[in-house]
């Protein structure tokens, strides 16, 4: 893979930054794209000086130029926390639809191939447990979560759209709750302000009553299944995250004995439309790929408070 060269719009942010690493660690040249919205700087600070590795400020909802030829162009620019869903909820919307299309223009400008990040939201509030790829989904496409769903589902539909009528080469990722090292301390999911709140000695706030799931996926292993589907020849789209469910209960817990915390748990209540449940069916994964993730979750939360103690 030394002359290949490879283009990931959302570079600087939490999983692009992490992909920029891997990349680079398995001879590629890395061109990473972000408007730094909700990505930083800090993250890819590390790679300045690496000879394959080259930074671009820009937003995407703009055409994007990259000067030279391009093997692969990958699709991670959206912000993907709930409380960004609010925020800013029209450039969520902006960079799902204009985004994703000047990112499909570009490779098949450079006959590259393209990888479109989509999410486990595209699932919804799901009445099917675990969710396969062939699950169609439950989803409020009016509620305060859509913008981020139905951008990444109309990203799934431009995407197959190219490759029907282009015959662009396509690969649909749909990512599972992934945390690790990285994360913003304000990124408003579980896992980065339970361990904020903790460290800081604050209540842990838990929305419900906790007896909701989800499946989280370490950010190394999900990079490793990333990869195995760039490389494949899959279309369709492709689970990667990790089966083992966890209540919110269970990992607030969890990440206060593993701060060595005295925080308190207390409740509020539950945001609108969140999921009861998430948990991917891996199945084809494992059988395409060849992959499923490795990292226990307690190992992958002792990794990101370290990583959260040197903020």
């Amino acid at each position: 893979m030394a002359d290949k060269r490879i283009v990931i719009a959302g570079g600087a942010g939490f999983l692009g930054s992490h992909l920029c690493d891997l990349f680079l660690s398995r001879g590629f040249r890395v061109t990473s794209v972000d408007s730094f919205v909700t990505g930083s700087p800090r993250n890819i600070e590390h790679l300045r000086d690496h000879a394959r590795f080259e930074s671009i400020g820009a937003d995407i909802v703009e055409p994007v130029a990259v000067d030279g030829d391009v093997d692969y162009v990958l699709n991670f620019a959206s912000p993907a926390s709930p409380p960004d869903f609010a925020r800013i909820p029209l450039e969520i919307l902006r960079v799902g639809a204009w985004g994703t299309y000047h990112l499909l223009e570009l490779a098949r400008d450079k006959g590259a191939v393209f990888m479109q990040a989509s999410t486990s939201e595209v699932y919804g509030d799901p009445n099917v447990s675990p969710q396969p790829e062939t699950y169609w989904g439950n989803v409020n496409p009016v509620g305060p979560r859509s913008v981020y769903d139905e951008a990444k589902r109309f990203g799934e539909a431009m995407t197959m759209a190219y490759h029907r009528t282009h015959g662009l080469q396509t690969r649909i990722l749909r990512i599972f709750n992934t945390y690790g090292p990285r994360m913003r301390p304000d990124d408003g999911r579980a896992i980065p302000n339970f361990i904020a709140q903790a460290l800081r000695g604050d209540d842990i706030t838990v929305y419900g009553d906790g007896s909701q799931t989800r499946s989280f996926c370490y950010v190394d292993d999900e990079a490793e299944g990333i990869y195995r589907l760039l490389m494949s020849d899959v279309t369709d789209p492709v689970n990667i995250g990790n089966p083992t469910e966890s209540t919110i209960l269970e990992l607030a817990a969890a990440i206060i004995e593993l701060t060595g915390s005295r925080s308190r748990i207390v409740h509020r209540e539950l945001p609108q439309d969140d999921p009861k449940q998430r948990c991917p069916d891996i199945a084809r994964a494992r059988t395409l790929l060849g992959w499923e993730p490795k990292t226990a979750l307690r190992e992958g939360i002792a990794a990101t408070v370290k990583y959260f103690r040197s903020l």
